[in-house]
């Protein structure tokens, strides 16, 4: 039995039920999720019942001015922050009451991230860098260096691999983070203002870039974004409302 097994027999009975019809369900589903916190005597309301799922190899814009609650929605998806009230489920199952265990092996094999920032280990390579999390979640260095080199190549970075991140430009960096994302085939990507340092046509081959894993990999995406028109070229896009997660035309 493999952990991804082991987790999802010892998960809660309060897993979604099938939806109607036999219709596929949403690998991602964020449900009645409220998230609040303390400012000194009051309470600041984040989120309040926010609904929102999410399809394998669909991709979804999040577009919301700065405050409204992308980055806790983001974090409360991937498993980071526990919801006041509400329950995110992951493939059907409920997650609120895995043990943090759990949850981390979750993270590790089905949620992929991408910050504003690359965060990419300087004193690395880029292939080192990608091969990094596949070595922790217990892949051989000979094999993960194949799949980062595969994974850079296919992103148009076959000639950088073995540059540090110093070395490269900030788009290639932010390239380097997505494969990074990636290397261990997950089934979630939730993005966070991934091209919000980058130029206009550097965002653009950015974006380009993550919608082809996307549609190549069967991914379900969440990418928070300012940029309307990287927005358009999603199959929906989404705000953030009085705490409330509305869809936009």
């Amino acid at each position: 039995m493999d952990e991804k097994t082991t987790i999802m027999e010892s998960a809660p009975s309060t897993a979604a039920a099938p939806a109607a019809g036999g219709e596929p369900r949403p690998f991602l589903f964020l449900h009645g999720i409220a998230r609040r916190f303390r400012q000194g005597d009051s309470t600041l309301d984040i989120l309040k019942s926010a609904e929102l799922a999410v399809w394998p190899g669909q991709s979804v814009a999040l577009v919301a001015p700065s405050g409204a609650g992308k980055s806790t929605l983001l974090h409360i998806a991937g498993l980071l922050e526990q919801p006041d009230a509400g329950e995110v489920y992951i493939d059907s199952v409920a997650t609120s009451n895995l043990t943090d265990h759990q949850r981390t092996r979750i993270r590790r094999t089905d949620i992929g991230f991408v910050y504003q920032f690359h965060h990419l280990l300087p004193e690395f390579s880029a292939v080192e860098n990608v091969m990094m999390p596949q070595m922790i979640r217990g892949l051989k260095k000979s094999e993960a260096r194949t799949r980062a080199s595969e994974l850079l190549s296919y992103l148009g970075l076959k000639d950088r691999l073995t540059h540090r991140p110093a070395e490269l430009s900030g788009g290639e960096q932010q390239r380097v983070a997505i494969a990074r994302a990636v290397a261990n085939a997950p089934r979630i990507l939730l993005a966070d203002e991934p091209t919000g340092n980058l130029d206009q046509r550097t965002s653009e081959r950015v974006f380009a870039t993550m919608s082809q894993l996307v549609r190549a990999s069967g991914l379900a995406a969440i990418i928070a974004t300012h940029n309307l028109d990287i927005a358009s070229q999603m199959d929906r896009r989404v705000t953030i409302r009085e705490g409330t997660v509305v869809e936009l035309g």
